[in-house]
C-alpha cells in the first residue's frame, strides 16, 4: 500500500478455528492480527495470480507442441490444475 492509497475497512466472519491460528501468527510475530490477514490475503492473491500464469503457460506449450505424448502430458496437467483430478 503506498502512502497515497488510503486504506479500505472490511468486516469479516472467521471460523473459531482460523482465528486462532491467526492470533497465534500475530503473537508469534509480534504484530497484529489486522497485519496477519493483510499479508495473508496479499500472499493468496499472488499465489492465484501465480497459478494462472502457471495454466496459460501450460495451454501455450499445448498450442505449440507437436509430439503426442507431450500433448497428452500437457492436457493432464492442465485437467489436473483445472479439476484436481
Amino acid at each position: 500500500m503506498t502512502a497515497i492509497e488510503k486504506p479500505v475497512r472490511r468486516s469479516i466472519s472467521l471460523p473459531p478455528s482460523t482465528a486462532r491460528r491467526v492470533r497465534s501468527l500475530a503473537e508469534s510475530s509480534h504484530t497484529s492480527a489486522n497485519r496477519i490477514l493483510v499479508e495473508l490475503i496479499e500472499t493468496g492473491l499472488e499465489a492465484r495470480e501465480q497459478e494462472k500464469k502457471r495454466f496459460f503457460a501450460l495451454a501455450d506449450r499445448l498450442t505449440s507442441a507437436r509430439d503426442p505424448d507431450e500433448q497428452s502430458r500437457l492436457k493432464e496437467k492442465l485437467a489436473h490444475m483445472t479439476f484436481g483430478e
